[in-house]
């Protein structure tokens, strides 16, 4: 991974072999990142999304291994008890033009990833709520 700031946005290239999640993770970590916007595009050639079942209150994930392009990667940065909690969506077409998408775990990059993230002033933290079963925006702070 390589990345550029310039004012609030930094611009990065995440590389062949690297697993977006936790490269971005990392980043975040490393440069205190504790509020953004995520937005990418690309290529991966593994790659895991899933859908939130309300009824459930589980991730049903589905894996993919197969050469796709990223046509859409967006996102969140926030904190959940003061450590990084991302919260980041995907779609990814394959050869024919079909794609599939969700709440994305995991995806390894094929060729790159570029990627931007747009920081914000501040701290979002996240609280599990319990009748939702998800992690929220919680705006108490």
């Amino acid at each position: 991974m390589q990345f550029r700031r310039f004012g609030n946005k930094y611009f990065v290239r995440i590389d062949k072999g690297e697993e977006i999640m936790a490269t971005l993770e990392k980043f975040c970590e490393d440069e205190k990142i504790t509020l953004a916007e995520v937005k990418a595009l690309g290529a991966v050639d593994d790659f895991e999304v899933g859908l939130f079942d309300v009824v459930e209150k589980k991730y049903h994930k589905n894996a993919f291994k197969f050469p796709a392009e990223i046509t859409s990667l967006w996102g969140t940065v926030t904190t959940k008890e003061g450590q990084v909690y991302l919260h980041i969506h995907m779609s990814a077409g394959d050869s024919k033009g079909q794609v599939f998408g969700g709440h994305l775990t995991r995806a390894v990059v094929s060729a790159t990833c570029e990627m931007i993230v747009e920081l914000s002033e501040g701290i979002v933290e996240r609280k599990l709520n319990e009748d939702v079963g998800l992690n929220l925006f919680d705006f108490v702070k």
